[in-house]
Parts: structure tokens; C-alpha cells; sequence
């Protein structure tokens, strides 16, 4: 069912501003939830995820490993967190790319703009 006019509905359009879309807006679509301490401190659902950040893996093979997050990939839609790698044939060690949505934010790395943007984004109570 559609409910904006001047959205598209098709799949073949939908992927295609996906896979398509800036910067600036792929940084919104690798959102992730923040656990529930942060979401009654902040008052906000789910944030962006940035470098520094602590993170809980909540879907897929490496399921409930905690880590930090060391690099985030705009172009590929993957965030890295330390803690989860592989060895490949040659012993050389490389991570694993994860999506973003299937993580959960434990602890925020926080700094000046991203106060502004929890104050911001904060539900009324």
C-alpha cells in the first residue's frame, strides 16, 4: 500500500536509490539501535554509527560478541569491529565486514556534534 505520491514503490527504483544514494544519506541508512540504558538516557531509538563506538552483534554467525567499532565503509554498506576476524589461507588476519543493522550501540563515543544531535533527535517524554 502507498501512501506518498511522489515515492516510488518499485523495487527496481528502490534498490537503485539505495545502492545510488550520497554520502551524506548513506550515513542515515547505516543506522543501528541503541540498547535500552542508552535509549531511557537519550531518549532516542538509534544513531549512526561512527568509529569508537561499542557495539553488541545481535544477528548472524558472530551473534553476542561485544566490541569497538574500528573503521566504518560508506561504499560497501559495512561497519568492522575489532574483535571479529579470520584467518585467511596465507595466516594474514582481515575483518569481517558486518551491516550495520545488525548491531545494537552499548556506548556512544561522544563529542560535541553528536550532543547536538541527541539533543536534537530527543523524543518528548
Amino acid at each position: 500500500m502507498k501512501f506518498a505520491e511522489n515515492v516510488s514503490s518499485s523495487i527496481r527504483k528502490c534498490r537503485k536509490a539505495h545502492f545510488t544514494a550520497p554520502a551524506h544519506e548513506r550515513r542515515i541508512i547505516m543506522s543501528s539501535a541503541l540498547c535500552e540504558e542508552l535509549k531511557k538516557k537519550h531518549r532516542v531509538n538509534a544513531l549512526p554509527v561512527r568509529k569508537d563506538d561499542e557495539v553488541k552483534i545481535m544477528r548472524g554467525a558472530h551473534k553476542g560478541v561485544t566490541g569497538v567499532v574500528s573503521r566504518v565503509n560508506r561504499d560497501k554498506f559495512a561497519i568492522f569491529v575489532d574483535k571479529v576476524q579470520r584467518e585467511k589461507n596465507n595466516r594474514q588476519v582481515v575483518q569481517i565486514p558486518i551491516n550495520a543493522s545488525n548491531v545494537m550501540i552499548m556506548k556512544l563515543k561522544m563529542n560535541g556534534s553528536r550532543q547536538r544531535i541527541l539533543t536534537r533527535k530527543a523524543l518528548p517524554e
